[in-house]
C-alpha cells in the first residue's frame, strides 16, 4: 500500500498558500505517494480541485476529512496542524509544516498525545544537503520582493531617477536594515525599480552580499557579530542602543526604511524608534517585515498602515508570503517535496532520528516530545 499523504485546508486566518500545487503533485506521486487533498485547499493560491485531480491527487471532500487524517501517513501544511485535527492522527503517522516550540505549544502536546510524529521546517538544519528543503530561504525571497515593491508603492515620489524637459527626478533613497534572504532581495528589488540602496547587518560576511547586489553598505564603528545557521544572533542591550544611534542619521537620510532582521525563536530586534521615524522627512515609508514576531519597528502594527501626524508611514507585515500565494505555495511545495524524498524509502515512511535533518527538524517523534520551547 502506498504511503498516503493528506493535504488539509490551512485553517490560520490570512492563509493563502498550499503545500500542494499541480506541478509538484506528480513529483509526491513518483516518490511512491498516494496524494489526498482537501477539497479548496488549494484556491487562494490558484491552484484548482480540476488542476490537482488531473495532477494526480485524490480530492477529499471537507465531511471526510477526519477519516482522511486518520488514515494519512503524512499530513503536510504550511500552517500547524490544528490542534482540533491533531487528536485524528493516527499512531506513527508525522505532520510537515512550519512549526515553533516556544509558539506552537498546543499543537505540539496534541500531536504527542495522539502518538504521532511533527517535523518543522523552522528547525531543518541549513546545511548543503538540506538546501533544497529549507522553506524559511524560499519564503523570505517571496516576502523580500514583496516588501520592495510596497515600498515602491507607498513612497508618494518616484524610486527611479528621471530626466525631464521639466527638469531631473532625482532617484529615491532606500536602506535595507538585515541582509539576510528577505534583506537581499528587498535590495535586489529596490535597485531594479531604479532607487539607490544602502544596507546594514550585525554579519561581517553581509558586507560582501550587499555590494555584489549593488548596493552600499553601511560601515558602523561597531565590531560585526555572527550568529549561527546564517542569522545574527541577539544583541545586548548596550550594543542595540549604540546601534540605533549611529543608525539613525542614515535613516533621516532616505525616503525609505527596509526591515528585515530576526532573532529564531526571539522577539524581533528593535532598530528604528519612534524618535528615529519621527526624524525622517515627510513622505517618508518604512517598511517592517517583522511586525508580526514584535517589530524592527517602534509602533509598527501587523496587517497595519500606522501614519505618523501624516508625515511619515510605517507599514507593518503580516502574512507577506501569502500576499504572493501563486509562487510562495511553488517553492513551498517543491520544499514538501524535498523532504518527503528524504523520509519516504521503497514506499515506506522512515524517520531515522540519527539522520541529521531529521534530528534537527523533529519537533515530536512516536508521540515523544523532542523539542522543547
Amino acid at each position: 500500500m502506498p504511503v498516503r499523504l493528506f493535504i488539509p485546508v490551512e485553517t490560520r486566518p490570512g492563509e493563502k498558500r498550499v503545500a500542494a500545487v499541480p506541478d509538484t503533485v506528480g513529483k509526491l506521486t513518483a516518490l511512491g505517494l498516494d496524494v489526498l487533498v482537501q477539497s479548496g485547499a488549494g484556491v487562494a493560491a490558484f491552484a484548482s480541485d480540476e488542476d490537482l485531480e488531473t495532477a494526480g491527487a485524490h480530492i477529499v471532500q471537507p465531511e471526510h476529512c477526519e477519516t482522511a487524517l486518520n488514515k494519512a501517513d503524512i499530513v503536510a501544511g504550511v500552517r500547524p496542524l490544528d490542534p482540533e485535527q491533531a487528536p485524528f492522527l493516527r499512531p506513527g503517522a508525522v505532520t510537515l509544516s512550519f512549526l515553533q516550540p516556544s509558539t506552537d505549544q498546543e499543537t505540539i502536546q496534541a500531536v504527542a498525545a495522539a502518538g504521532a510524529g511533527a517535523l518543522s521546517f523552522d528547525l531543518i538544519p541549513r546545511i548543503s544537503r538540506a538546501q533544497s528543503m529549507d522553506a524559511l530561504t524560499s519564503q523570505a525571497l517571496v516576502t523580500g520582493y514583496r516588501c520592495g515593491l510596497v515600498a515602491a508603492s507607498l513612497l508618494p515620489k518616484f524610486f527611479p531617477l528621471f530626466m525631464t524637459a521639466a527638469g531631473t527626478i532625482p532617484p529615491a533613497k532606500v536602506l535595507v536594515l538585515g541582509a539576510g534572504v528577505a534583506g537581499l532581495q528587498a535590495i535586489a528589488t529596490a535597485r531594479r525599480l531604479g532607487a539607490v540602496v544602502s544596507a546594514y547587518d550585525v554579519r561581517a560576511a553581509s558586507a560582501d552580499e550587499v555590494r555584489s547586489m549593488g548596493a552600499s553598505f553601511v560601515e558602523l564603528e561597531l565590531d560585526a557579530i555572527e550568529g549561527s545557521g546564517g542569522y545574527a544572533q541577539e544583541l545586548s542591550t548596550d550594543r542595540a542602543e549604540r546601534q540605533r544611534q549611529l543608525l539613525a542619521p542614515y535613516i533621516a537620510d532616505s525616503d525609505a526604511v527596509i526591515t528585515t532582521a530576526a532573532v529564531p525563536g526571539r522577539r524581533a530586534p528593535l532598530l528604528v524608534t519612534a524618535e528615529m521615524v519621527a526624524g525622517m522627512r515627510p513622505g517618508s515609508v518604512v517598511v517592517d517585515l517583522a511586525a508580526e514576531s514584535g517589530g524592527n519597528v517602534e509602533g509598527s502594527q501587523p496587517g497595519t498602515l500606522v501614519s505618523t501626524d501624516g508625515l511619515v508611514t510605517i507599514w507593518g507585515g503580516k502574512d507577506v508570503a501569502s500576499q504572493m500565494p501563486m509562487h510562495a505555495s511553488r517553492l513551498f511545495a517543491m520544499n514538501v517535496v524535498a523532504v518527503l524524498g528524504l523520509i519516504v524509502r521503497d514506499g515506506e515512511l522512515v524517520l531515522d532520528p540519527e539522520d541529521e535533518i531529521v534530528d534537527g527538524a523533529a519537533v515530536v517523534l512516536d508521540g515523544q516530545i523532542r523539542k522543547e520551547a
